[in-house]
């Protein structure tokens, strides 16, 4: 038999030819199966490919997801993907990882003459070098999945795949005791009626890691934090959640006095996870805190004494209810908002507008004006900034997609720049309802002034759309997932926009500033981060949130009365002071958690001790820092800058630094502008140095100031002995006393406001 190399195309065997043929035949045949072997089509040691056909969309995607292949670190980055293989992410463009997988890299990722050589897996299984690493074991079923896959034809079957409707977790909800764990189950429900266990394909991911870790197969271990934890499960671009509370399980024998429904849903959380309260705060205590939280700045003696030493038992909601009548309060809080406006200075040219849009929204807050009024005059403004100082945020912000980025981020707490480019990662927000949400912005037209760097904005007339840059779909304005009535050419889209924001029925826009402020006051969101709002990050309690937006819908949007329930509640006035249970709490409130004053803040408290002041660039003398209109000063203060103010270039609060550094600390204790406060003419220290009064009420005094308090028997007497300078003898060996220098002085209210005590609001 001739050797079966030297056949050539189209010769007959010599001899008798079927005898021949059919001898060469079954040589041929035992070549191409030795060939087949070597190549890994048919190896004893291969894990068995399903005996059904497997589904590129159904079981391949969920692999490659699983695998990490199209996370945004592997091959999901952006642009190029990985070493010029790209895949979208987290598989929601599976038409297109098709091409990319069969057509692309020489057509060496997916290899049908011989599947076991296919890059995808060779790569993915170690077999060959692989920056990713072993990301599939050739034991594994999802191996023998994505072969099976190549070997029945590596098919595409998207348009006739079975649509899956839905993921679901079980159990969705469930307590955990402290260290204890709990297996879920991720089930996939498709359009057939079929049901499908994923558990070893889905996402797992814990939104609070402190609290609860998942593992990649959905065992959830609860740590010792208590609380209230999710853990998201994501399959196919579907997300499910389930939630958990880790009880503390101690007893809760005394609740404050309920004040409204924020105290019902508050402490009534608490008694459910067994966590005691600390007991309400002492009036000092509260007079100190709400004053910075509400005014910005220290109180007065004179405020002290009213509530101190009143016997009224409305004392504290008297004093709150006149210091949201205050200048104070609207300072306080437009500097808040223009942070998050990006009401900055890039030009000289700037100022007009920036004084201008500062004092729309000071002037807003002082009289109260509803704020779903206030942003229907923000996102629909037009004409200049002389005759309407709103449009100065579309001087800040220009384009189409930052305008619907930052209207969303701020005014609704939903992040929407994922959707740019791809499917959200962790919502159901597409592409096409990004550029939806874009095309109510996309008829803003511009026309320059005489102002040197001014534009008047209008109103273009036309139809207002927005194109999808992946697709090329040209979209009509709507709103996250809700469809907006028909828009004319002469109808301007913001307004439908405002209207759809302000709707009571909204599902966003009160919650989202609701949450906003609980964090101002509370430090956390009750969702955190507050500008994140979303199915998969539920809030630590749900019944509050609901509470706080249906009252603050229900107050006609008044700020003013959203701030006065929140801080009139006596869950904002417990003390910080954790007791024997809580001292691990981290977000069920059960006291007051301390954070340090803002940099604004501190520069004016620090004035307000050491009888100083600051001054500003045009800007009248006494002006404080929490009412400086634009982010211009922060160069020209290095205290600002130091303590974390903010540059006004984004409308995410996490721009503002509230962490302590070695920086802060160092500017305290030697920088030459605090020295030159301590030492100024006419300051505290000197006119104390000066005064008749006896040395325990200055003392007194300036503890009341600094901290809201009179000091203990040991401050004061360890305050007065330093105070107190070393006698001297006349010539008749009488004991003389000297007056205490200024220097001493300075050393003490140096001393204050370097304590803890002081740079944090408690």
């Amino acid at each position: 038999m001739s050797n079966p190399f030297s056949l050539q195309y189209g010769s007959a065997p010599k001899g008798d030819s079927c005898q021949g043929i059919l001898g060469h035949a079954l040589v041929a045949l035992a070549f191409c199966i030795g060939i087949s072997c070597f190549y890994g089509r048919l190896p004893a040691n291969e894990p068995k490919s399903p005996s059904v056909s497997v589904s590129f969309v159904n079981d391949v995607m969920p692999v490659l997801t699983k695998a990490g292949c199209n996370s945004g670190v592997c091959h999901a980055k952006a642009v190029n993907g990985q070493n010029g293989f790209r895949l979208s992410l987290l598989g929601f463009e599976p038409q297109d990882d098709y091409v990319h997988l069969l057509k692309e890299g020489r057509g060496r990722r997916l290899s049908m003459a011989s599947p076991a050589s296919s890059l995808i897996l060779s790569k993915a299984s170690g077999q060959v070098p692989h920056r990713g690493g072993v990301r599939l074991s050739k034991e594994s079923t999802e191996y023998a999945t994505l072969l099976g896959w190549i070997r029945d034809g590596a098919k595409y079957d998207g348009p006739t795949a079975t649509k899956l409707l839905s993921i679901q977790v079980q159990p969705d909800r469930g307590t955990l005791p402290p260290k204890s764990q709990q297996q879920l189950t991720a089930i996939a429900v498709y359009a057939d009626g079929t049901q499908r266990d994923v558990t070893k394909l889905a996402l797992f991911e814990s939104n609070e890691k402190s609290m609860a870790e998942v593992s990649e197969h959905g065992l959830v271990q609860a740590m010792e934090l208590p609380g209230r934890v999710s853990i998201m499960v994501r399959y196919q671009g579907l997300v499910s959640v389930y939630s958990a509370s880790i009880p503390l399980g101690a007893m809760v024998d005394s609740i404050p006095a309920s004040k409204g429904f924020i105290d019902d849903a508050l402490f009534s959380n608490l008694k459910e996870l067994g966590i005691p309260p600390s007991p309400i705060c002492d009036d000092a205590t509260f007079v100190r805190r709400v004053t910075l939280d509400v005014a910005g700045r220290l109180p007065t003696t004179q405020e002290l004494d009213s509530v101190v030493g009143s016997t009224d038992p409305n004392k504290r909601d008297t004093f709150v209810a006149k210091l949201l009548q205050s200048s104070e309060y609207a300072d306080f809080f437009a500097n808040k908002w223009t942070a998050m406006l990006k009401n900055r200075r890039d030009d000289a040219s700037d100022i007009t507008s920036n004084f201008a849009f500062y004092s729309w929204v000071r002037d807003s807050l002082l009289q109260n004006k509803p704020y779903d009024q206030m942003v229907r005059e923000l996102l629909a403004a037009t004409g200049t900034v002389q005759s309407n100082p709103p449009v100065a945020w579309y001087k800040r912000v220009k384009e189409q997609k930052q305008q619907l980025e930052d209207v969303a981020q701020l005014f609704l707490g939903v992040r929407m720049q994922c959707a740019q480019c791809h499917h959200h990662p962790f919502e159901k927000w597409s592409q096409d309802d990004y550029y939806s949400f874009a095309a109510f912005f996309s008829q803003v037209g511009r026309k320059p002034t005489s102002t040197r760097g001014e534009d008047m904005i209008f109103h273009k007339r036309g139809i207002a759309t927005a194109a999808n840059i992946k697709t090329g779909t040209v979209l009509k304005p709507a709103a996250l997932g809700t469809s907006i009535d028909s828009i004319t050419a002469d109808q301007d889209p913001r307004l439908h926009l405002a209207n759809w924001m302000s709707d009571p029925k909204n599902p966003f826009f009160a919650k989202a500033v609701v949450n906003r402020y609980w964090k101002h006051f509370f430090r956390r969101g009750l969702i955190d981060p507050e500008d994140d709002i979303r199915d998969t990050n539920p809030p630590s309690n749900p019944e509050l949130l609901a509470g706080l937006e249906k009252h603050f819908i229900a107050s006609g949007f008044d700020l003013k009365e959203l701030v006065r329930v929140i801080v009139t509640s006596n869950a904002y006035q417990l003390s910080s002071v954790p007791n024997q249970s809580n001292s691990a709490d981290q977000q069920n409130y059960s006291r007051y958690y301390h954070k340090r004053l803002q940099a604004e803040v501190l520069l004016d408290s620090i004035d307000d001790v050491t009888g100083a002041r600051t001054d500003f660039q045009n800007l009248p003398t006494g002006t404080r820092a929490v009412a400086l209109p634009d982010n211009s000063y922060n160069n020209a203060t290095p205290f600002l800058k130091v303590f974390g103010r903010p540059e006004n270039e984004s409308v995410c609060e996490c721009e503002r630094t509230q962490s302590s550094s070695l920086a802060q600390s160092l500017h305290l204790m030697n920088a030459g502008d605090v020295k030159a406060k301590l030492a100024t003419a006419g300051g505290r220290a000197d006119l104390m140095s000066k005064s008749q009064k006896p040395m325990e009420e200055r003392v007194t005094e300036l503890y009341r100031i600094a901290f809201g308090r009179s000091p203990s028997a040991a401050e004061l007497s360890g305050a007065v002995d330093y105070l107190t300078e070393p006698s001297s003898a006349d010539a008749s060996g009488v004991s003389v006393g000297q007056p205490a220098s200024p220097e001493r002085f300075q050393d003490l209210i140096w001393a204050l406001i370097n304590t803890k005590e002081f740079l944090f609001n408690h």
